[in-house]
């Protein structure tokens, strides 16, 4: 076994490798650049070595300076973690030479797979069904609009080296081709040092489904199931399933004996994924389709890990060493139901634009260590932790049930969190915007469901904007736990972009309660004062809270509280300052929200949304109906940078006239492109600023009229 390993990445998968080497006695040396000096990865590491400057291309894409890393470090094996662009057959190949061991598949297996219209050529003599498409290199835009025309609209412009949703791009008539596939080349020149695009059939009404595989030196190869990874938005998947509500036993069978047969084509060894596009139309199981296969570790295989009972990371090292697998494929099965949500910072809100920042406040949910009911001689170092499950979440009449003695519908979870950040640390421009994964596992998919739901409530995230709202609305939403899906599912259930989880009329009332109940504990403070003019005040007894523009007649006395004239059955506790507040509900339901003052009253988040809620003593609130609204100001003569970037493209000039819908710019940030288009026709201004500039959120990139 070996002696100390180097993890070549960075953040949340730098951890993972580092606690399960741990666990296994293993040193742990660590790689940065400048601006992960201080990261999570780095301070848990036993040794750690700057690379570089903080953009990638300069530090972490820089083989030479991690191998130098492992040399000086006395590294006897190197973890790439998702591989970032490490994992290229150059780099296996150099640490062999350089007698480290690389923790993945060996050198040849990686170059097969690694390029994508290779690896569809391979798939293809190796009996896996393969989509319909144009697997040579294409020239030009002109030769990629005659291609798309031949296989038919609508289609799939793919960078060839591309992988994590970029460098891909959709494509339904032939302005899409010519909008995009210049951009695609850029996007895969810039994130995998290739620029070579090809062109496949888009399977309409698809499911995205991909099947762990895991083999040895010693020619044993199994899959461990497999994941629905179909709720994804601009390609990147948010959230993640195993096993998969679509997929049947022999479906599951079929695929898993095809990836098998590809891995074992191409001399595989080492952790994999074969990720497969599946017509949700065909409920026979049988038209599915080869994409490409991932020679490394993927961000989604906690689930897998939960349903099986396996350490992957903990496999990858002792195949590394060595070692044969302890089982087969007849010891594999499936034990309950595991999600994954990835936690992003962007902004729901604002189109899901890209958020960086400081985490000015960052508390995952609460947890304590459990045993999982997966748990084996095989099942080592899981980061799992227990809390109850809502057996109904979405619904304010749920129970939360925890009772060890397991009666009928109760349910134990675990809840595991993955990441690789602090509080008081920085979400930076130069990498991917995931600050973590929330896991987890229950009995039921149901089950897996609502403890996401109870989770999502009490993760605490300050600074930059998250998509904590919108995990928790799809988690809540009909079609998703039906288990309907499609890899369209975020673009037609949101269409109009994200404005939150509706709410219920019960949800309301009961927000509107704690509202008036952290009101009269905050007026019952400030009347304790020492040294005010006069005798103390009781504080009110009585509230009008407006919430979702309805106002609630509340009244608080000591022994209850009403809501616009009947009793609310609610305990809560509050002091004043309190970030998180756990209310207790009829039939013992219990809802976590999230609160924050504002200048008339409080925000509250809960259930997939944030809800203002204007708090005013009864006798106040009359007066209310005379102040002013305030007017915001006109801005749709400024095209604004809408998040911190690089403007890669100015397509104007002062002068110019524009048509709406016309892009106007275009913006890079966390490694993706954003087209800016005009909202309206008009003539450009001025411009303020040209490509290449770095640009500031908010700041104003040109000016119409």
């Amino acid at each position: 076994m070996f002696k100390k390993i180097l993890v070549a990445n960075r953040g949340e998968i730098a951890c993972r490798v580092f606690r399960t080497a741990k666990r296994m006695g293993l040193q742990t040396v660590a790689v940065y650049s400048d601006a992960d000096a201080r990261a999570p990865h780095v301070l848990m590491a036993d040794e750690a070595v700057r690379l570089g400057p903080a953009p990638a291309a300069e530090s972490y894409l820089k083989a030479e300076l991690i191998l130098l890393a492992a040399k000086e470090t006395g590294a006897d094996c190197i973890h790439p973690g998702y591989g970032f662009l490490s994992e290229r057959e150059s780099f296996a190949r150099a640490c062999t030479e350089a007698g480290i061991a690389f923790v993945g598949p060996p050198p040849g297996a990686i170059a097969a797979m690694g390029d994508k219209i290779e690896s569809k050529k391979l798939a293809k003599q190796a009996g896996v069904n393969v989509v319909p498409g144009y697997l040579g290199e294409i020239a030009d835009t002109d030769e990629a609009v005659r291609i798309a025309g031949e296989i038919g609209y609508p289609v799939m412009m793919k960078a060839s080296a591309g992988g994590g949703g970029k460098g891909m791009r959709l494509a339904w008539s032939e302005q899409d081709v010519r909008e995009g596939f210049e951009a695609t080349k850029r996007e895969g020149l810039a994130s995998f040092g290739d620029d070579r695009v090809f062109i496949e059939k888009f399977i309409e009404s698809p499911r995205h489904i991909e099947i762990q595989v895991l083999g040895d030196r010693h020619g044993n190869i199994v899959y461990l199931n497999e994941r629905e990874c179909s709720v994804q938005r601009r390609h990147q998947k948010v959230v993640e399933e195993a096993p998969s509500p679509f997929v049947s036993p022999a479906m599951r069978k079929a695929m898993g004996e095809q990836a098998v047969a590809l891995a074992r084509a191409v001399g595989y060894f080492s952790a994999g994924t074969v990720e497969l596009i599946v017509s949700g139309a065909d409920t026979t199981g049988e038209s599915f389709y080869f994409l490409e296969m991932n020679t490394r570790l993927q961000v989604e295989h906690p689930v897998t890990e939960e349903i099986t009972g396996l350490d992957l990371v903990e496999q990858m090292i002792r195949v590394a060493a060595g070692e044969p697998l302890t089982f087969g494929q007849s010891d594999v099965g499936i034990s309950g139901w595991s999600i994954e949500n990835r936690v992003y910072a962007e902004d729901p809100y604002r189109g899901f634009l890209p958020s960086i920042g400081r985490l000015v406040r960052y508390n995952p949910p609460a947890a304590t260590d459990a045993p999982h009911p997966a748990s084996s001689p095989r099942r080592r170092g899981s980061i799992t932790h227990a809390v109850d499950v809502a057996a109904d979440a979405a619904s304010l009449d749920s129970r939360l049930r925890g009772d060890d003695e397991g009666g009928e519908g109760d349910t134990k979870a675990i809840v595991r969190v993955d990441d690789g950040v602090a509080e008081g640390g920085e979400v930076s421009m130069f990498y991917d915007p995931m600050i973590a994964k929330l896991i987890t596992w229950a009995p039921t998919r149901e089950a897996a469901i609502d403890a996401q739901i109870a989770a999502l409530d009490s993760f605490e995230i300050e600074g930059p904007g998250t998509n904590i709202d919108f995990l928790s609305a799809l988690m809540q939403h009909p079609r998703f736990r039906e288990g309907r899906l499609t890899t369209g599912f975020i673009a037609e259930e949101y269409p109009d972009g994200f404005h939150g989880a509706p709410a219920s009329a019960g949800l309301l009332r009961a927000l509107a309660a704690i509202a008036a109940f952290a009101a009269t504990a905050q007026a019952d403070r400030a009347r304790r004062i020492e040294g005010q003019l006069g005798h103390r005040l009781q504080p009110p007894a009585d509230w009008v809270v407006r919430i979702g523009g309805v106002d609630h007649a509340v009244h608080v006395s000591p022994d209850a509280i009403g809501v616009d004239g009947e009793p609310l059955e609610i305990g809560i506790e509050y002091t004043p300052g309190d970030r998180l507040i756990e209310a207790e509900l009829a039939d013992e339901a219990r809802l976590s929200v999230r609160i924050a003052p504002t200048r008339t009253g409080f925000r509250m988040t809960t259930r997939g949304a944030s809800h203002v809620a204007r708090v005013l003593p009864a006798r106040v609130a009359p007066y209310a109906q005379h102040l002013l609204e305030k007017v915001p100001p006109d801005l749709s003569k400024f095209l604004i940078a809408p998040m911190p970037g690089l403007l890669v493209r100015l397509d104007v000039a002062a002068g110019d006239k524009v048509e709406a819908g016309q892009p106007l710019a275009v913006v890079e940030a966390m490694k993706m492109e954003n087209i800016l288009r005009a909202e309206k026709s008009a003539t450009v201004k001025t411009v303020n600023a040209a490509a290449g500039d770095s640009l500031a959120v908010d700041q104003v990139i040109l000016e119409l009229e």
